[in-house]
Parts: structure tokens; C-alpha cells; sequence
């Protein structure tokens, strides 16, 4: 098993635990938990492939995805109630999940069109696509409304993967640096607030004068 099978089965197997804590959060039944669980754990990588032309996606051509996404489900919901704190296993969970699946997108990109800017692409949409999902569905404010950084990590860990692989570095410790930068940003923004300057609003027009 390579390092990016690893990652892939890593990111896959977290988000599905964010999805199952929302899951948790919003009181439902197993088939609930499941369900979650396994739109946020393929959802971004479903995305990234789509847009790459690698169909089928990753999880029709390995099933293992989506037992691996069950079993999270099956089992978060015999033991989620046992969290002090769900939404802050939920967040920081999913802090993890997006610093390793940043660099998984990012290096099937760079993989299969040589090209950074794809790389950065689908970095960003595969660690950030099956998040969106999940808010969605579960009726949670989106992690894209939210203050602090969020997609800005998931570029972060992309770029710092995709720089060192162009540099030169073993897939290994790119990954690492690319991993590392991410949850540093996104763990800092879930820490420290840290946020990016936001725009200013314009000042308000009195509906008559739009029509």
C-alpha cells in the first residue's frame, strides 16, 4: 500500500466520522448516521474524479470506501454519545481530515495532468467538497460562511505539496510538509480565529430605485 493509498483511506475515514457526528448532533437513526458518513467521506474525492475523467469514481472501482464509510457510521453511532463535546470532535476532525485529503487531491492532479494549477484545484475541492455536503444536509451552518479559514488551508496544504514535489522531494516527506502546513493554518483559524479580510459592504438602495 503506497502513502497516497493511505492518505486516501485516511481522508475517506475521517470525513466519514464528521459526517456521523453530524449525524449524532442532529439526533437521527442508524441509517442516518450511515448515510452522512458516507456522502461526506466520498464526496470530495467523487468531485475531484469527475472533473479529472477517472470514472468510475474511486469508490465503484474500490467498494472498500464504502465499507470503510459504514463502519464508521455503524460505529460512531453505538459510541457518539459518549463525546463531552461533538462539535468539537467534529471540527478538529475534520481539521485532520482535510490536511491529509488536501494533498491526496493535489497529487492525483498533479499526477494525472502534470499541471500545478490543477493540482491546486482539485486539492482544495476534494478536501473541502464532502465538508460542504455535510452542512448541507444536516442543516449545519456551512463551513464556507463560517469566519475562520477554512479553503484557505486546504490551498495551503495543496501548495506546499505540490511546490515540493516539483522541487524534488520524496512523495513521503511532500506529503508530510503538505499535511503539516494545512492543519497548521486550519487548527490555528479553530484556535486563534485567525481569519482573511473581508469585504465591506456598499451602502444600502432603496428597493424603488432598483426597479
Amino acid at each position: 500500500m503506497t502513502v497516497l493509498d493511505l492518505l486516501d483511506y485516511a481522508g475517506v475515514a475521517v470525513f466519514a466520522a464528521t459526517g456521523a457526528l453530524s449525524a449524532s448532533r442532529k439526533q437521527l437513526d442508524i441509517i442516518g448516521y450511515v448515510f452522512l458518513a458516507s456522502i461526506t467521506g466520498i464526496g470530495g474525492g467523487t468531485l475531484r474524479d469527475v472533473i479529472l475523467g477517472a470514472t468510475p469514481v474511486f469508490w465503484v472501482k474500490n467498494p472498500l470506501y464504502l465499507v470503510i464509510c459504514a463502519s464508521v457510521g455503524v460505529i460512531l453511532f453505538l459510541s457518539s454519545h459518549r463525546l463531552d463535546s461533538r462539535y468539537r470532535a467534529l471540527v478538529w476532525l475534520d481539521a485532520i481530515g482535510l490536511s491529509a485529503y488536501c494533498v491526496m487531491g493535489a497529487a492525483k492532479g498533479l499526477s494525472a495532468t502534470g499541471s500545478p494549477v490543477v493540482a491546486l484545484v482539485t486539492g482544495m475541492l476534494t478536501a473541502t467538497f464532502g465538508g460542504i455536503l455535510r452542512d448541507l444536509l444536516a442543516g449545519e451552518p456551512s463551513v464556507l460562511l463560517r469566519p475562520e479559514i477554512y479553503v484557505t488551508a486546504a490551498l495551503t496544504g495543496s501548495a506546499v505539496f505540490t511546490l515540493a514535489t516539483l522541487a524534488g522531494l520524496p512523495l513521503i516527506a511532500a506529503s508530510a510538509l503538505g499535511i503539516v502546513c494545512a492543519f497548521i493554518v486550519r487548527g490555528g483559524a479553530l484556535k486563534f480565529g485567525w481569519t482573511l479580510p473581508t469585504g465591506k459592504a456598499g451602502p444600502g438602495r432603496d428597493p424603488d430605485d432598483i426597479l
